[in-house]
């Protein structure tokens, strides 16, 4: 019509009295003003036209974004990373399209709505023609998804086409919408989600409208055909989380509060959906300490209750939806699942766990990952959400039988009783191992290893686990798999790779196990390993009286083998406490033992205890002669570890007698062996022994370098030698306290 009467824009502009720029975006997509409109009609003599397409263009313009929440919190990455994906979407070939994915309760809607609410009140010229949206039931109380057909027939009349126009065939209708798009530019919200196949209809064809999806489920056919940005939600930060809470008690409550605040929001999982309801429960109660729900949710068979309010949503059916739309498979192996109350669980794992192959359970596992019901970790393993679990587990106990259960569990923990096993003899392959082990359960099929190296991995990755599944072990009534699997551990722990409490706390409850079955020889060994343990923590007074206690037993049932164990620990503990008369004599009484029952292991560990008693009353020549004696014996049987300290203690030896430079080239073999080995403290140790000698020979960098590399090992295990370390290094200290001088009592 502006052609017709041979005007430019810029005389238009100066005609209707707008400046050319705003009439440029008009000319655009930019929805025009009612004043525009009357004013153009008049300047162009349109009489009374432009005004009458206008008022039916406003009619067919969609405004149907729901509110958003009012107490959003958080989530400024996530939203800015949605909205450079839809602006950079203006001008390119396709329409953008971001799919939201995560598991219930996550706030996928909840954040969709309020990026989309920012975007059409700060930029309403990005999509001036308005924003459709469509909840698609994904997962609904009634379990019906909406048909694609149903949506597009309200998406087509809410563009303007009358419903007696409405094609009757699914793909007539996804045609005709996407025509309608084609000159349009809206944005589309496609919420709860099924599936790729609901979606795929309900996208626009041409470039300049954008989509964004929310589902549960990763809609991978989706993103195999079309472009599609995936991005994932996962639970808010800790502050994040604090804040839901704050913003709905007020900033004074909270304040006073806050210790309470953040116990709530850890129990909540920092879950959105839990926080509000949380946050609602508390705010209905003012008068009330926040301390009372916390207090009400700590119990966890309870807090799947507590965070529910009846007229609303609440967590437990949030997730009962996603449950009941899993297949039998999936849906049982969620449930078993919930048995295991480690941080993380192993594919290999869980197929002992559910009695099914290894191969069908990773798919099973990736289905469940898929729908977001589990969150997958480094290495193929795979933990839930806390909240998540507490689900699982409730409905573990409704849905499958005690003796189900049962098996469940007994299949598990001789899982990791045999593969624990193996991973012994691959680490020690010189010990004298003192168990006698049943068949595994059928259907169970532990893992073996090639080297130790292999089998230090898989200890690595399990250690978090080991204490859960010592206590499901206890609880089923399997006090033997408990006790034999905190025995089978013992050559991974003395490597001490991991903080000291793993050990204490697995076999603190082992030890409970064989009390409660009255096994007095496994009660030797176990209390013999929770000694060393206390040892190594530098804990000596307890050390001590379950060495002595352990001895008494050992002698009781006549474990000559275990007796000699327990004494040399008492040498080992001895040398700690530089008692040299009561190490000497332990350790003879032991190797008298030893030599009886054949162990190499046993007589070179205690040749160790005998060195030390020599260098305490100064009989350097007998100490050097003995060191070298147990360094050939751990050669010969390839204990690296061994052989390592064997090679400090000589370090030590010539470093007395200002040999600094001999024991410099025995703490770099002692390093390579501790390495070899495996042993991480053993790592620490030889690496402050080479400080110490490096500064002897006035090379301070170098030290230096020593010192902090200890440090950092000593830190990651959480050994308080570390504290040593950093005040001699920031000029705090005048010493730094040596390593223990003696080997692990087994």
């Amino acid at each position: 019509m502006v052609a017709q009467r041979r005007l430019s824009w810029r005389q238009l502009a100066d005609l209707t009295g707008y400046h050319p720029s705003w009439l440029s975006k008009v000319r655009h997509g930019a929805p025009p003003s009612a004043d525009l409109v009357r004013r153009c009609d008049e300047v162009l003599k349109a009489q009374g036209k432009l005004i009458s397409l206008a008022e039916v263009k406003s009619l067919s313009r969609p405004a149907q974004l729901p509110a958003s929440s009012a107490g959003f919190v958080g989530r400024e990455d996530f939203l800015s990373w949605i909205k450079k994906i839809l602006m950079r979407g203006r001008g390119a070939s396709s329409s953008p399209i971001v799919a939201v994915e995560g598991p219930p309760g996550i706030g996928k809607t909840t954040a969709v709505l309020r990026c989309a609410d920012e975007i059409v009140r700060a930029e309403p010229d990005v999509f001036p023609d308005g924003q459709l949206f469509a909840d698609l039931r994904g997962y609904s109380p009634d379990g019906e998804p909406s048909r694609p057909a149903d949506v597009l027939e309200e998406f087509l009349v809410s563009l303007g086409v009358p419903v007696q126009e409405v094609p009757p065939r699914t793909e007539q209708r996804a045609n005709l919408y996407r025509s309608l798009l084609s000159s349009r530019r809206l944005l589309i919200i496609l919420d709860n989600a099924a599936s790729s196949c609901q979606v795929e209809p309900l996208l626009p064809g041409a470039a300049g409208s954008a989509v964004i999806i929310t589902s549960r489920r990763r809609l991978g056919a989706l993103a195999m055909r079309v472009n599609v940005e995936r991005g994932e939600l996962r639970p808010l930060s800790k502050a994040e989380s604090v804040a839901v809470l704050s913003s709905a008690l007020g900033a004074e409550r909270a304040k006073a509060e806050m210790d309470s605040v953040t116990t709530l929001a850890n129990l909540c999982g920092r879950l959105p959906l839990a926080l509000r309801i949380a946050a609602e429960r508390v705010a209905a109660h003012p008068h009330h300490p926040v301390s009372d729900l916390a207090d009400e949710l700590a119990a966890e068979r309870q807090r799947l209750d507590g965070l529910a309010i009846h007229d609303s949503a609440n967590v437990r059916s949030a997730f009962d939806w996603s449950y009941h739309d899993l297949g039998d498979a999936e849906a049982r192996a969620f449930r078993y699942l919930a048995m295991h109350r480690g941080p993380h669980i192993s594919v290999e794992a869980a197929a002992a766990l559910t009695g099914t192959p290894v191969v069908q359970t990773r798919r099973i596992l990736q289905k469940l990952h898929e729908v977001h019901l589990l969150e997958g970790v480094e290495v193929s393993r795979y933990r839930f959400h806390d909240l998540l679990r507490l689900f699982a587990a409730e409905r573990v106990e409704t849905d499958d039988s005690p003796e189900d259960r049962a098996a469940a569990a007994r299949r598990l923990i001789d899982w990791y009783l045999f593969t624990a096993a193996a991973g012994g003899r691959s680490l020690a392959p010189f010990r004298l191992n003192p168990l006698v082990m049943p068949e595994a359960e059928p259907g169970v099929t532990p893992l073996r290893f090639g080297d130790g190296k292999s089998a230090l991995r898989w200890y690595d990755m399990e250690a978090a686990n080991f204490v859960a599944v010592t206590r499901l072990a206890i609880e089923h009534g399997l006090h033997e798999a408990a006790w034999k699997l905190a025995v089978a551990l013992f050559d991974y722990f003395r490597l001490l790779r991991k903080p000291g409490g793993i050990w204490l706390a697995t076999t603190t409850l082992a030890l409970k196990a064989t009390k409660e079955i009255g096994n007095r020889y496994a009660e030797g060994w176990v209390e013999t390993s929770l000694a060393e343990g206390y040892r190594w923590l530098r804990r000596y007074d307890r050390a001590q009286r379950l060495f002595e206690h352990a001895l008494a037993v050992r002698r009781s049932v006549g474990d000559r083998h275990g007796e000699a164990w327990t004494l040399a620990g008492l040498g080992f503990l001895a040398v700690d406490q530089a008692h040299w008369a009561e190490a000497r004599a332990r350790a003879q009484q032991a190797m008298t033992i030893f030599t009886v029952v054949c162990d190499a292991h046993g007589l070179a560990s205690c040749l160790l205890t005998i060195a030390d008693s020599c260098r305490g009353r100064k009989r350097y020549e007998e100490a050097q002669g003995t060191l070298a004696e147990a360094l050939a014996t751990f050669e010969r049987i390839e204990n690296h570890d061994g052989r390592g300290l064997a090679l400090a203690k000589l370090a030590g030896l010539h470093g007395e007698h200002g040999r600094h430079e001999i024991a410099l080239s025995c703490l770099e073999q002692s390093l390579e062996a501790r390495r070899a080995a495996g042993s991480r403290w053993g790592e620490a140790d030889c690496l402050s022994r080479r400080a110490r000698t490096l500064e002897a020979l006035d090379c301070a960098e170098r030290a230096r370098a020593s010192w902090e590399a200890a440090l950092e090992l000593y830190e990651e295990l959480d050994d308080a030698r570390a504290d040593d370390i950093r005040a001699y290094l920031d000029g705090k200290g005048a010493h730094v306290v040596a390593g223990t001088l003696s080997v692990p009592a087994w």
